[in-house]
């Protein structure tokens, strides 16, 4: 059964850090492009940060140089969020895309204080 499971979300205050994970099971991650996506309430869905295919790393213009994506060398990555903002509020989704497309359920993450 392919799964993607995101986990990390929380409640953090303007300024602080949280790190997202994502574990993708039942299928081979090789060659497939990861990213995490967010949607903010009312809003659609963007992308947030990838790492293609060839390793390289993208970032949207709201999240870069505060946001860092990694990933391990089998199922896992990772999207490390510092000095979070209020309108980084939203829920976090981890993307694989290569043949098929696969999503996570999203996690909470609400920036407040």
């Amino acid at each position: 059964q392919v799964q993607l499971v995101e986990s990390g979300g929380g409640l953090v205050q303007p300024g602080g850090s949280l790190n997202l994970s994502c574990e993708a099971s039942g299928f081979t991650l090789d060659l497939y492009a990861i990213g995490w996506f967010r949607q903010a309430p009312g809003k659609g869905r963007e992308e947030v940060s990838c790492i293609n295919n060839s390793g390289h790393r993208y970032y949207s213009d709201a999240v870069k140089d505060r946001f860092t994506i990694t990933r391990d060398n089998r199922d896992k990555w990772y999207l490390q969020m510092n000095n979070l903002k209020p309108e980084d509020t939203g829920v976090y989704y981890c993307q694989a895309a290569g043949g098929f497309e696969y999503w996570g359920q999203g996690t909470q993450v609400t920036v407040s204080s």
